[in-house]
């Protein structure tokens, strides 16, 4: 199934963190595209360094539950550390979406609940899916341009 998943780091070295993970996610699972690393500025939380983030399109086989729980063990091995909501962080993966995989379960919401809502998440991937669409929510190319 297509996984989309974010990437974020504003802490150490975000760029080497993002190229971490990416290499980690390349042993795990068949990474289609990596979109261009984005400079952002935080949302919410305290006052910290600007973000490197990213978008990378992925295909797995894995149970929703267990490609999440994939993504908590590359944080980890990162140095992810879960202090502060929205807080500064060495490396942070999302699951956007996965395949056509509807969930509101408490322990993972797909498609991401927020996504809609942040350019660093669309942005990026509209760079490697144009035609992408974000399940119960439309194009991604339409949302973007909602976005102030």
């Amino acid at each position: 199934m297509k996984a989309v998943i974010a990437l974020g780091a504003n802490i150490g070295n975000p760029q080497e963190q993002l190229d971490l993970a990416l290499v980690m996610l390349r042993e795990a699972t068949e990474v289609m595209a990596v979109s261009s690393f984005y400079r952002t500025k935080p949302v919410g939380g305290p006052e910290q360094p600007d973000y490197i983030n990213a978008v990378c399109l992925a295909e797995s086989e894995l149970p929703a539950t267990d490609l999440l729980s994939l993504l908590h063990g590359i944080e980890k091995t990162l140095g992810r550390e879960r202090k502060e909501v929205n807080g500064p962080r060495t490396i942070d993966l999302d699951l956007i979406q996965y395949g056509a995989l509807l969930s509101k379960a408490e322990e993972l919401a797909l498609p991401h609940p927020r996504a809609h809502e942040r350019r660093f998440v669309l942005e990026p991937w509209h760079e490697i899916e144009p035609e992408a669409v974000l399940l119960t929510h439309g194009k991604i190319s339409e949302l973007l341009e909602q976005l102030p």
